[in-house]
């Protein structure tokens, strides 16, 4: 017993020594703290259910920056009690039923098809549209994504599971997100995406709605006059556009439209500040209804302001 005893120690004594000498003569030459590289957590856009039943923009961090994992994520995200659940901000909820899987991808010419098991028909009828509209608009995010099909087991989605509502075979953001119809006729109708906010706790996000009228007014207008109104028919959300901006000129280009405003536009007319709600409830509302990729805000006096997005 005394021998292994012995034995041990000169055995730890012995490593202990060999140890010392190879930090002694093979010395690092970068710090510790310097080898220990910081990963910034990143986030993306995302499309949930919130507390009020709207399909809302939150985000949610992202683990890769590789288009397919990307879509991978969001699908997950997206979907009942997956694994990516615990990280989705309080007040929001995933949409797409539980066990659901994608079996594949695939993205060509900025044509996403996207096949999904069975389970993804077990949607409820209230959420069949929403659904849709949550995966249609979050894999839009992705800039290399303009339109999507929808495969279940192989085969195009062409109907609404519980509805039997058609769906156009190719979806994009036409398609539209939590519609209000305001409507006198079905002939000459329009769709335009407004962004709101809305709150929940202390966290502000952006709500888009749908407006399926027969006005004759351009979508831009249209954006603005619904910004500048007290949203009546939706009392939670909020816009911080005042009442006596006035849109005084616009020009849409390819991939940009300009707008011209007044100093109403402006909180505060000494430091010709935008405030940071107004500019983007106006951006993403006419990103989503134009399709374009930068927003120029114009106002007297000053330089413009550019929103990019991609």
């Amino acid at each position: 017993m005394i021998k292994k005893s012995s034995f041990r120690r000169i055995m730890v004594a012995t490593l202990a020594l060999f140890i010392l000498l190879i930090i002694y003569f093979f010395p690092s030459t970068t710090p510790i703290e310097e080898s220990l590289s910081y990963i910034e957590k990143q986030e993306m856009p995302i499309f949930l259910v919130d507390s009020m039943e709207y399909v809302a923009r939150t985000t949610i961090v992202k683990e890769s920056d590789k288009t397919e994992d990307l879509i991978l994520e969001i699908i997950e995200s997206l979907t009942i009690n997956s694994h990516k659940s615990n990280y989705i901000r309080d007040g929001f909820k995933a949409i797409i039923p539980e066990n659901t899987k994608v079996l594949s991808v695939q993205l060509e010419n900025s044509l996403l098809t996207i096949n999904f098991s069975k389970e993804l028909l077990d949607v409820t009828k209230e959420n069949e549209e929403k659904m849709i509209e949550a995966i249609v608009y979050s894999l839009m995010e992705i800039p290399e994504i303009k339109k999507i099909k929808i495969l279940v087991d192989g085969t195009p989605l062409t109907t609404l599971p519980k509805s039997q509502k058609k769906l156009p075979e190719i979806l994009d953001k036409n398609f539209g997100i939590n519609k209000i119809y305001n409507l006198d006729s079905i002939k000459d109708t329009s769709k335009t995406t407004i962004y709101y906010l809305s709150k929940y706790n202390d966290y502000y996000y952006y709500v888009p709605v749908t407006k399926v009228s027969n006005e004759s007014l351009q979508k831009a207008e249209i954006i603005i006059k619904e910004l500048k109104t007290t949203p009546i028919y939706h009392t939670n959300l909020i816009s911080y556009l005042a009442a006596s901006t006035n849109l005084t000129n616009y020009e849409l280009l390819e991939n940009s439209i300009t707008l011209s405003f007044d100093n109403h536009l402006l909180a505060n007319i000494d430091d010709k500040d935008i405030l940071e709600e107004v500019k983007y409830s106006i951006a993403l509302s006419l990103r989503d209804s134009y399709n374009v990729e930068e927003v120029l805000f114009n106002y007297p006096d000053a330089d413009a302001e550019v929103m990019a997005f991609n």
